[in-house]
């Protein structure tokens, strides 16, 4: 049985809700998912000042485990 599809947009704003309830320091990063042969992860990125931010490593290791509990549910449409 296949898992449902979202589009990158859809994943990208369930992981921002997530990280908005979990973490303080996910504000300026930005969120891309990249395709990994039959499933995705997600990317993030940040200028110096947003990466010197507290809280924002802990954001980034939020941001993996919440990509790894979604690609186990939904497909990347496209």
């Amino acid at each position: 049985m296949s898992k449902p599809a979202k589009t990158e947009a859809e994943l990208i704003a369930m992981a921002r809700a997530e990280l908005k309830v979990h973490t303080d320091g996910s504000e300026g990063m930005t969120i891309s998912v990249v395709r990994d042969g039959d499933s995705w992860e997600f990317r993030a990125d940040a200028d110096q000042a947003t990466r010197d931010k507290p809280g924002f490593p802990e954001s980034v290791a939020m941001l993996v485990q919440i990509g790894d509990h979604l690609s186990k549910q939904y497909d990347l449409k496209g």
